[in-house]
C-alpha cells in the first residue's frame, strides 16, 4: 500500500509516493528519481517488491506529472538537485539509496556529489554520468531557440505517441499513452526546453571526478536498444563508479524496467537487499 503525500520545497509543491514496512528505519529509504518524461508512479513495479524490506519514496519532480509547473521555477540540473535535497530533508533521511533513470540520473548524482555522507547506494537505469555524449535528435531540437518552441507548440498528443512508439517499440501501448500524457501540458514542455538548454555535457567530467573519490556501491542496468543513450554509456559508468556492477538487457529500450520488469528486478532487488541496513563504509 502506497501513500501519496504533498511536499513543498521552497515554494514548489511535489506529490511524493511513499511506502514500506512499518518497522523500516525512518531515516533510511530508497529514493526513486524519474526523468523526462516521467513521474514517481512509473516506478511502482519496482517500488512494490522493494517496499517489502525498505522505505520507498518517489517524488514527481518540478515541471513533470503532478508537480508544479510554474514559469518562475528553476529547471536546471542544480535546481532539480536542490529540490531533491528538499524532499530528502523533509523526510528526515540520513541514508539514501538512489534509483534513477534518464535525466533523474544527473539530478540525483549532482545531489550525491554534494551530500556524499548521505549516500548509501546508487542504482542507475539507462542513465548516469554521460561522458563523451552527443545529444540525441530530440534533444538537439529542444536545445535550439525558437525551433524548440515551434516543435513543442506543434507536438500534438498523436505526434508524441507516434515518436515514442517509433523509438520504443518494446513499450506497452498503455505506457506509450502515459508517457505521452506527461508531455502534454505546456508547463512540462517549457520545463523540458529550459532543462535541456541549461545543461552542458561539459559538466559531466567534474561530476565524474567528484563521485569517483567515493566509489559508492553502484548497480547499472541498461537496455541495449536505447536510441537516446547508447549502450557504451553503461560501461562508461566505471569512470565515476569504479566498482560498479553492470548488467545489460539485450533488445530492451530506454524504459527498460517497464519493458522487462522481471529481468530488471532480478538485478535490482538483490543489490538493494544487500545495501539496505548495511554498515556504511567510511567516506574517502
Amino acid at each position: 500500500m502506497f501513500e501519496n503525500r504533498q511536499v513543498v520545497v521552497g515554494d514548489v509543491r511535489s506529490p511524493v509516493l511513499v511506502g514500506g514496512p512499518r518497522d523500516a528505519s525512518p531515516t533510511e529509504a530508497v529514493v526513486f528519481v524519474h526523468g523526462n518524461p516521467g513521474g514517481g508512479a512509473d516506478w511502482l513495479s519496482l517500488m512494490a517488491p522493494v517496499s517489502e524490506f525498505a522505505q520507498v519514496i518517489a517524488p514527481d519532480m518540478p515541471g513533470f506529472a503532478g508537480a508544479e509547473k510554474r514559469a518562475d521555477q528553476d529547471y536546471t540540473v542544480a535546481g532539480y538537485a536542490r529540490h531533491l535535497d528538499g524532499v530528502i530533508t523533509a523526510f528526515g533521511l540520513e541514508r539514501v539509496h538512489l534509483v534513477a533513470h534518464d535525466f533523474g540520473g544527473p539530478w540525483a548524482l549532482t545531489w550525491a556529489a554534494d551530500h556524499p555522507e548521505k549516500v548509501a547506494s546508487i542504482t542507475l537505469v539507462n542513465t548516469g554520468v554521460l561522458l563523451d555524449y552527443r545529444w540525441h535528435r530530440l534533444a538537439r531540437v529542444w536545445r535550439l531557440p525558437l525551433v524548440g518552441e515551434l516543435f513543442q507548440r506543434g507536438a500534438t498528443p498523436r505526434l508524441i505517441r507516434s515518436l515514442l512508439r517509433h523509438d520504443n517499440p518494446g513499450l506497452d501501448r498503455r505506457w506509450v499513452a502515459q508517457l505521452g500524457a506527461y508531455l502534454r501540458p505546456w508547463g512540462t514542455k517549457r520545463a523540458v526546453l529550459r532543462l535541456y538548454r541549461s545543461t552542458s555535457v561539459s559538466s559531466m567530467p567534474p561530476l565524474a571526478a567528484a563521485l569517483r573519490r567515493h566509489d559508492f556501491p553502484c548497480l547499472v542496468v541498461w537496455g541495449t536498444a536505447d536510441v537516446y543513450l547508447p549502450t557504451n554509456q553503461a560501461d562508461g559508468q566505471r569512470e565515476p563508479f569504479p566498482s560498479a556492477q553492470i548488467h545489460k538487457i539485450p533488445g530492451a529500450g530506454h524504459w527498460v524496467w517497464l519493458e522487462e520488469p522481471d529481468r530488471v528486478a532480478h538485478h535490482v532487488l538483490p543489490h538493494l537487499r544487500s545495501q539496505v541496513g548495511a554498515t556504511p563504509p567510511a567516506l574517502a
